[in-house]
């Protein structure tokens, strides 16, 4: 971890925090420990949205509309998966054996939950201003590259690409399987009641981000 302290230009105060902020619920119940990242991911993804709107809105150079289409984008599972690929937490995760048996060290969800509790821990540690510098340094760099479109946000376009044409949007669950540590679904989205997708994933997010893209590749086959 003092590698990734030393990248980040962070010096922490109280390590336990970012400790904690690794620690899957799956090692925490094998271990009898209290607490693991969740508590510390709810606050994340806050953060996250305020520091991510906050740069768009003083950039001024996006509308609305545009504005809400980038965070979603770069506040999104994709998003922040790569975020914490790039900075190595696959091999900082603490996981019980049932997750690292799955390969858990890289799912998509758990490394995208990690890092928004990351982000928690240097808040609570680091305060507002370091921690927005922290966020920023590691986002911008993706938000000024151009050619990085697997951030996409499928739900929020097939939301908008529905609204224009006034038609009813939902999502189903088909099917869920596999044992608690490594739950397996998938998800059915449905245009006016009409079947356009489904989409499969380790949760109902995941499957459901799935099914967008089906449903926007086959919205784009019939214009």
């Amino acid at each position: 971890m003092e590698e990734l302290f030393k990248k980040l230009n962070i010096k922490p105060k109280n390590i336990e925090l970012y400790k904690q902020a690794f620690i899957h619920t799956s090692y925490a119940y094998e271990n009898n420990l209290d607490y693991s990242y969740e508590t510390l991911e709810f606050l994340g993804d806050a953060f996250l949205e305020l520091v991510i709107s906050d740069y768009l809105y003083r950039e001024n150079k996006f509308h609305e509309g545009e504005m809400t289409k980038l965070r979603a984008s770069y506040v999104c599972e994709n998003a922040l998966f790569e975020y914490a690929t790039d900075l190595g937490f696959s091999e900082l995760v603490m996981l019980g054996k049932g997750e690292i048996n799955t390969g858990g060290s890289h799912k998509k969800a758990i490394l995208a939950d990690i890092f928004e509790a990351f982000i928690a821990a240097a808040y609570l540690d680091q305060g507002f201003e370091k921690t927005k510098e922290v966020a920023l340094k590691i986002i911008i760099p993706y938000i000024e590259n151009e050619d990085v479109l697997f951030f996409s946000d499928y739900k929020s376009e097939l939301q908008e690409a529905v609204q224009d044409v006034q038609k009813e949007l939902t999502y189903e669950l088909i099917n869920e399987s596999g044992p608690a540590h490594n739950k397996h679904f998938e998800m059915a989205v449905k245009i006016d009641n009409i079947v356009y997708g489904t989409g499969e994933g380790h949760t109902k997010k995941e499957a459901e981000q799935e099914a967008a893209k089906s449903a926007l590749k086959k919205l784009v086959k019939n214009k």
